[in-house]
């Protein structure tokens, strides 16, 4: 990339807010555990607002759910703020090392997880297997 190309489209990062925005279900104690205790399928995105690895998995989300709205469908998507969250009874139950973290569950049954990855593939298989879960 040049470095004119870069500088001009930095700014419209901020300009543009959150990528997933309408996707988003944001944490509240009670909010993941009820979903799991009801055997939904869930994937907690455990998520910081100055993480860079955060936002490039959030680039990467944004495009999986337009490419594929059975992913927002089928699976309850749940983002944990960190900062807020991090060192909570959820973060701490399921063991989660660090921000950037990706948890797909069926129920309280693990099902997979991607620890600071942003590539397309692997959070793509993420949401595959959080979808054949579904049913």
């Amino acid at each position: 990339m040049h470095r004119r190309s870069l500088l001009l489209s930095v700014p419209a990062l901020f300009l543009a807010g959150p990528l997933r925005a309408d996707d988003r279900t944001f944490y509240t104690p009670g909010l993941a555990e009820a979903a799991m205790d009801a055997g939904q399928v869930v994937i907690l995105d455990f998520w910081a607002s100055w993480c860079s690895t955060c936002a490039a998995q959030e680039r990467v989300i944004a495009k999986l759910m337009a490419e594929n709205p059975a992913y927002s469908e089928k699976v309850r998507f749940i983002v944990v703020d960190w900062d807020q969250y991090g060192e909570g009874d959820l973060s701490r139950a399921l063991k989660i090392p660090r921000r950037s973290t990706l948890v797909a569950l069926k129920g309280r049954q693990e099902i997979g997880r991607i620890v600071a990855g942003t590539g397309k593939a692997e959070i793509q298989a993420l949401f595959d297997t959080a979808l054949a879960a579904a049913g």
